[in-house]
C-alpha cells in the first residue's frame, strides 16, 4: 500500500511538472502566435520595415544617383576610382533590397491580411509595392511585379508600358478601398509615417499618382495628362502642406547619408550643388551641408563657406585635400525621419502640369514660387522672398583646388526670378531645377526628371570609365540605367533575355528606360 501511495505522488509531481512544461519552456522575450494575432500584430508589424526599405543607402544612393545628380561625390578612390560614380558598374543592389526587405515580405502580410480578414491591411501593402517597384523601374527598366511569386523556372519581366498601366489600375483600385474606410483606425500603431490616417494615405495615392503621370509625360502625353488630371481632380487631396508630408521613419538607424558622411568618410557635397547654391545665394545651403574647413578652398566665393566635389571627380591622392570639403549638415546625424514626397514637390509638379495644359493645375508662377516657399520652410532656411525675386544670380563655374581636371563652367545660366516671358523650355529648367534642389535626401527622384527633361544642365562626369563592360556612354551623355543584376542574369536567363528585348537592348548603362525619349525638346 506504502509503495502505491508513493507511485502516486510521483505520478501527480510528474503530472504537475510536465503540465508546466510549455509555460517554464516558453522565452519570455519572444512574441508567441497568440500575441501577434493581438491587435492586428501579425499583419501590421512587418509595415515599418516595409517603409524603410524604399530606400537604398550607401550603395544604392551615394555611389550612384547621389553622385550622378551631383548632390554629393565621393573623396574616396574606391577600386582604383574606377566605380559607379565613374561609370564603370561595380555595385548593383537595390533589386535585393525591393525584393527581399518589400515584396517578399508584403507577400507574407497580403496572405495573412486575407486569411485573418484584414483585408485594408493588404491594400497597404499593395500601395508601398507601388512605391517600391516604381522607384525600381526606374533604376533597371523592366522588372518582376505581375509575375512575383511565381514558381515557374523562369519568372518573366514586365514591360514598362504595361507596368505604369498597371499602377495606376491598381491606384484606382487602393483609392476606393481607402475612400470606403476613411474612419479605419487599425493601421495607428504600425504607421510611423501618417499614424494611421487614412486621408493622409489617400493624399499620397493623389501624389504619387502625379509623380508617375508627370514621368511619363512626353513617351505617352495621353495617358499621362488623363492620370495627372484624376490625380489633381480627386476630392481626397493632394500633400500641399508641409503637415503632409511622407516621411519615412529611419526606425533608430543613422540617415544613411549621415553615416556615408561622418561614420565612413567616404562622402562630401557635391560641386553642383555648390555652383547652385553659391551662385543663387541659397539659404538653402546651411540645412543641407556644414562649412569647408579650409578657406582656401572658398576664394572664388568667400560669402559661401561650403565646397564641394565634382560628379564623378579624379580623386586617390587628394583625397586628405577632399576629405576638408563640406560634409552634410550635422543635424543629419540626429534626424529621426526622411523626406519621400514633400508638398514642394507637388507645388512643382502642379507647374509642370500647367506648363503642359493638364486641367486642375492652376498657375504655373504660382504653383513654381510656392514650391520654392513650401521647401525653404521645410528645410527652415530663410530669405525666401529676396531669393524668389533674385533675377541676377546665376550658378557658379566651379573650380576644385585639390584637382583641376574636375573644374567645370556651368551648362545652366538661369535665375530664379519667374518671368512670364520666358520660354516654356526656360520655365521648365527653373521649375525642375528647384525641385531638384529641394529633392536633396530622395535623389532617385531627381535622376528621373533629369533623364526624361535634361534638367537641371549638370555636368558630366570629369573621370568616364565607362567601357564595353557595362555599356558606354559618350563624353556628351550621361548613364542611363543600372544593368540587371547578375544573380538574375545567371539565375533567370531566359527571362532578362526577354526583359532585354522589352527594354530595347542592350543590357547596359547606355540604354535609354521608357519615359527617358533622348535629348529632343520637351514641348
Amino acid at each position: 500500500m506504502k509503495k502505491i501511495f508513493i507511485a502516486f505522488l510521483f505520478m501527480c509531481g510528474l503530472a504537475a511538472c510536465t503540465s508546466n512544461f510549455v509555460n517554464e519552456n516558453t522565452n519570455p522575450y519572444q512574441i508567441s502566435d497568440t500575441s501577434l494575432k493581438q491587435d492586428f500584430n501579425l499583419v501590421g508589424s512587418p509595415f515599418s520595415g516595409l517603409l524603410f526599405n524604399l530606400f537604398g543607402h550607401q550603395i544604392e544612393e551615394d555611389l550612384c544617383y547621389d553622385s550622378w545628380m551631383g548632390y554629393m561625390n565621393t573623396p574616396t578612390d574606391f577600386v582604383g576610382n574606377v566605380n559607379n560614380t565613374t561609370y564603370y558598374i561595380r555595385w548593383n543592389s537595390y533589386w535585393d533590397r525591393v525584393y527581399g526587405s518589400v515584396m517578399s515580405p508584403s507577400k507574407q502580410v497580403i496572405q495573412l491580411a486575407k486569411s485573418n480578414n484584414l483585408p485594408l491591411f493588404a491594400t497597404w501593402a499593395k500601395f508601398i509595392r507601388i512605391l517600391s517597384i516604381s522607384k525600381l523601374t526606374a533604376v533597371h527598366g523592366p522588372v518582376i511585379y505581375s509575375n512575383y511569386g511565381s514558381t515557374a523556372n523562369s519568372i518573366l519581366y514586365d514591360k514598362e508600358s504595361d507596368l505604369y498601366n498597371l499602377f495606376f489600375a491598381q491606384l484606382d483600385s487602393i483609392q476606393s478601398d481607402f475612400a470606403a474606410n476613411k474612419t479605419y483606425a487599425g493601421f495607428a500603431k504600425f504607421d510611423p509615417s501618417y499614424n494611421g490616417n487614412i486621408g493622409s494615405w489617400m493624399k499620397l495615392v493623389n501624389s504619387e499618382r502625379l509623380r508617375l503621370a508627370m514621368r511619363i509625360s512626353k513617351v505617352a502625353p495621353a495617358l499621362a495628362k488623363t492620370q495627372g488630371e484624376k490625380a489633381m481632380a480627386d476630392p481626397a487631396g493632394l500633400i500641399v502642406n508641409n503637415s503632409d508630408n511622407f516621411m519615412v521613419a529611419l526606425l533608430g538607424n543613422l540617415m544613411p547619408v549621415a553615416m556615408i558622411c561622418y561614420q565612413w568618410d567616404d562622402t562630401r557635397m557635391g560641386g553642383v550643388m555648390e555652383s547652385f547654391l553659391a551662385g543663387l545665394n541659397d539659404g538653402r545651403a546651411a540645412k543641407m551641408f556644414a562649412p569647408a574647413s579650409d578657406a582656401a578652398d572658398l576664394v572664388d566665393h568667400p560669402a559661401f563657406p561650403y565646397k564641394g566635389i565634382r560628379n564623378g571627380a579624379f580623386c586617390g591622392t587628394t583625397k586628405p585635400h577632399m576629405l576638408k570639403y563640406s560634409k552634410v549638415s550635422n543635424d543629419f546625424n540626429s534626424v529621426q525621419n526622411r523626406r519621400a514626397f514633400t508638398a514642394a514637390e507637388t507645388s512643382f509638379l502642379k507647374a509642370e502640369a500647367a506648363l503642359r495644359g493638364w486641367a486642375g493645375a492652376g498657375d504655373a508662377k504660382t504653383n513654381y514660387e510656392n514650391g520654392i516657399r513650401l521647401s525653404f520652410a521645410d528645410w527652415g532656411a530663410g530669405g525666401v522672398d529676396t531669393y524668389i525675386a533674385d533675377n541676377t544670380s546665376k550658378p557658379l563655374n566651379y573650380v576644385d583646388y585639390s584637382d583641376a581636371r574636375n573644374n567645370f563652367t556651368s551648362r545652366s545660366t538661369i535665375t530664379v526670378a519667374w518671368n512670364d516671358g520666358d520660354s516654356n523650355e526656360l520655365k521648365l529648367e527653373k521649375i525642375i531645377t528647384q525641385k531638384w534642389i529641394n529633392t536633396f535626401t530622395n535623389t532617385l527622384e531627381a535622376w528621373c526628371d533629369f533623364r526624361r527633361t535634361g534638367y537641371p544642365k549638370i555636368p558630366h562626369v570629369a573621370k568616364n570609365d565607362s567601357s564595353p563592360d557595362w555599356g558606354v556612354i559618350p563624353a556628351d551623355q550621361w548613364i542611363k540605367r543600372m544593368p540587371f543584376v547578375n544573380g538574375e542574369r545567371t539565375g533567370n536567363t531566359a527571362a532578362v533575355a526577354d526583359a532585354t528585348s522589352k527594354l530595347g537592348g542592350p543590357d547596359d548603362i547606355s540604354s535609354r528606360l521608357w519615359f527617358d525619349t533622348g535629348d529632343g525638346p520637351n514641348f
